[in-house]
């Protein structure tokens, strides 16, 4: 902070009165401060500005690195981009940088001490950019969208004015003005034009200058150049009496970027909307329950084990179980279902869900940073940052810019003035109009605004994304491989009828309880909340579970492998349990087809893709669900290994493959296949492994993720070739002198806003 200006009457003799630098208030004696406590203060602040305390922010893996996500000031071309990534990648111990353009999100990941996060957070603010929490985005957002309006209305002003005198200019000769006031104009010009070039020049020449200081350069660096060669040329004229003078050029140059500037953070922010509607549910302040007292405690405060109350119609402030009451609970914002979910004592629920019907006392399970929904909005950056082919290939492109662009204007200018022998004004001009038409912005934003786009849509949807080019592979695939439990069914089964006696129920049931497998969670519900026996079990994949029990080996699982050689004939679901290789008993099972699984099979086949059933259980069951769906290629009673064998005999035959499975179960499988999917209830998300992961009863959204990967890579292919066509076209029209300085600047606005328009037809698109 500065010390404020005090007036010369308020200073008398020796003893001057000054502000203190911190609070403001008067001091004597010269005194910087008026006290110790604000002398202490004030040094606390100038560390704290010097090295901000980044890695407070950052939260750890679980291979223990560490990954901090902040926003960042100041990028407006793919140029930003590379060096903010290529200095963070020069850094030991960093794993990953990334810079999302239409997010203005920086995501690095490195091995090392936490602290090492303010080290690389400085090495960012080096180059000239500005860094925040992502709290902040949004007021960041609207500060810089005020100055952005403030920027324009005064170029825009000036603009107008300053056309009224140019058209006497344009419309006659100096000879039939006369001399001294076509001077007269050129002045008046001149003092409307260099103030507003100033003033509404700062976003340009802040940004350039950052850089620049820092023996760096991006977009802003040829556009700060372009405007500040135009307007020193015209004072040159105007101090000449020449005829080269652009101060209207200059102005009406600005305002075109300037809009241009304006709509198209208006569009980013438009395109980070999905994740900040996340992120504001996390704000604010939760109502908890302590020794009898009610407090407010900030939300991002709130600790494992506090509890919250949570009003009827409030948000539900961090993951944990009801403790007390009962209601309905609006899970959309979580899984894209509509209909509320009933909870009561014991459930489980997210933070960000809104309760609707009743009070409810909630324990805290998770701290606000590591609970559901931080780690979805997680998960949603790190779909957004992924190195897509297409991204690589903006990547290289951008990197060539700087070179080129400025090699460029060289060019041009000398090709005109020496070659061409126009004069040197003229030259200039073309040079500024090739600076200015080079912006590789189209480029830059052909694949981050649609990848953003299609996350957030397909979020709203159930769908969540954890793998970046996982929308790309998701467009060339000609074969999906379903899974059938949990996949094609509900995956929820019920015990239909059992054989076994009460002493076997209840060893089936105990080694049950140690499986995560739904048929195994049926039995075991089936069991009721009768005492289970403490069992050491072992799981087998493929076969089932076997323990050792007071001297006897049992198994509880397939037929084959539980030794019952015949078959029953039913197409039911089966457990069978077996001691010491004699069969005890059978638990029949029954799940039923998801609402929409023939249909969502039907369209698949309809878009030229074909179908495959994968099942561990036997052929008679599998084919049942299979002619259930139409589905004509089925494998039944494949072990894990087996699925793998069986999709690797499908890519060698040169198919690529969308499996939909069990991310938990069947992450052999899943990895094996080109790209993914798996259906996973709210706790699972985070540990599947997939690389695409849908909720709901539905299997639509396969069909729905689908479509808008195809529509995306289309819209990404529509913007690169967008942005080609703008670089053939403008680049040599520029070169050759047919564009000026004020078309270059509405030509390169209007290429950027373009792409994104282009990319926000994604928003149009109904899901399947």
């Amino acid at each position: 902070m500065e010390a404020k200006a005090i007036p010369a009457n308020q200073t008398s003799g020796c003893c001057e009165i000054k502000a203190c630098k911190h609070c403001g208030a008067e001091t004597t004696g010269g005194a910087d401060f008026c006290c110790p406590g604000c002398e202490t203060a004030h040094a606390a602040a100038d560390t704290l500005e010097d090295r901000a305390a980044y890695s407070l922010l950052a939260h750890d893996n679980e291979d223990g690195s560490y990954t901090l996500s902040l926003g960042v000031e100041g990028i407006h071309c793919a140029s930003c981009i590379r060096l903010i990534e290529n200095a963070l990648s020069s850094e030991p111990d960093v794993d990953l940088a990334r810079v999302n353009m239409s997010t203005e999100r920086l995501t690095v990941t490195w091995t090392g001490p936490r602290d090492r996060g303010d080290t690389l957070g400085a090495a960012v603010t080096k180059l000239g950019y500005k860094l925040h929490a992502l709290n902040d985005n949004e007021d960041v957002s609207a500060s810089k969208e005020k100055a952005l309006l403030r920027a324009i209305a005064v170029a825009g002003f000036a603009a107008g004015n300053m056309m009224l005198i140019s058209v006497g200019l344009w419309s006659t000769d100096g000879e039939t003005m006369g001399m001294a006031t076509r001077e007269l104009f050129h002045w008046i010009s001149a003092l409307i034009a260099l103030p507003t070039v100033v003033y509404a020049g700062q976003p340009f020449f802040q940004s350039a200058w950052a850089v620049l200081k820092e023996r760096h350069t991006n977009m802003d660096v040829p556009i700060s150049l372009a405007v500040t060669l135009a307007c020193v040329m015209s004072i040159s004229e105007t101090l000449r009496q020449g005829e080269h003078v652009y101060f209207d050029s200059a102005v009406m140059l600005l305002f075109f970027l300037l809009i241009g500037r304006y709509l198209d953070a208006r569009a980013k922010g438009k395109a980070r909307e999905s994740a900040s509607k996340l992120l504001s549910r996390l704000m604010g302040v939760a109502t908890v329950l302590e020794d009898g007292k009610v407090t407010q405690v900030p939300i991002k405060e709130l600790k494992e084990g506090a509890l919250v109350l949570v009003a009827t119609g409030e948000a539900v402030a961090a993951d944990g179980v009801v403790e007390k009451g009962s209601s309905a609970i609006d899970m959309s914002l979580i899984t894209g279902e509509t209909l509320p979910e009933s909870v009561a004592i014991g459930s489980d629920v997210f933070a960000g869900t809104v309760n609707l019907s009743a009070p409810l006392q909630v324990r805290v399970s998770k701290a606000s940073e590591k609970s559901l929904l931080s780690e979805i909005v997680k998960l949603m950056e790190v779909s957004e940052q992924g190195r897509a082919k297409y991204v690589r290939l903006a990547d290289k492109a951008a990197s060539l810019y700087t070179p080129v662009v400025h090699a460029m204007g060289a060019l041009t200018f000398i090709g005109w003035w020496l070659l061409m022998s126009a004069p040197w004004q003229v030259s200039l001009l073309h040079a500024v109009t090739v600076l200015i038409i080079t912006c590789p912005c189209a480029l830059g934003l052909a694949v981050p605004v649609v990848q953003v786009l299609a996350s957030g849509k397909l979020m709203q949807a159930g769908v969540l994304l954890k793998s970046g080019d996982a929308l790309e592979k998701l467009t060339g695939i000609d074969t999906v491989v379903f899974d059938k439990t949990g996949t094609l069914t509900v995956g929820r089964p019920e015990l239909q009828f059992t054989d076994a006696s009460g002493e076997s129920f209840k060893i089936a049931a105990s080694m049950a309880s140690h499986s995560r497998h739904p048929l195994a969670q049926a039995l075991r519900e089936a069991f009721g909340d009768q005492e289970l026996l403490a069992i050491d079990v072992a799981e087998v994949p493929g076969h089932g579970l076997e323990a050792h029990f007071e001297g006897h080996t049992i198994r509880l699982g397939s037929r084959a492998w539980c030794g019952k050689e015949t078959e029953t004939g039913d197409a039911h679901l089966e457990l069978w349990l077996a001691v010491d290789g004699d069969v005890k008993a059978r638990f029949a099972f029954a799940d039923i087809l998801r609402d929409d699984a023939q249909a969502i099979v039907q369209a698949l086949k309809a878009r030229g893709l074909e179908v495959h059933l994968l099942s561990g259980d036997r052929h008679v069951v599998a084919k049942e669900i299979a002619d259930a769906v139409s589905i004509e290629y089925v494998s039944a009673g494949v072990k894990p290994a087996e699925k793998v064998a069986y999709l690797n005999t499908l890519k060698e035959a040169g198919r690529s493959i969308l499996m939909v499975g069990d991310g938990l179960n069947d992450a052999p499988a899943l990895a094996a296949a080109t790209v993914s999917m798996s259906p996973s209830t709210a706790m699972d998300i985070t540990q599947n492994t997939a690389d695409i992961v849908f909720q709901g009863e539905q299997l639509s959204p396969v069909l729905t993720a689908y479509d808008h990967a195809v529509f995306s890579t289309k819209l990404v292919k529509e913007n690169f070739a967008l942005a080609a066509i703008y670089n053939v076209i403008a680049i040599p029209a520029a070169v050759l002198g047919f564009v000026t300085p004020l078309v270059a600047a509405v030509a390169m606005s209007g290429s950027s806003l373009i792409v994104i328009l282009n990319a926000f037809r994604l928003n149009l698109k109904k899901a399947s």
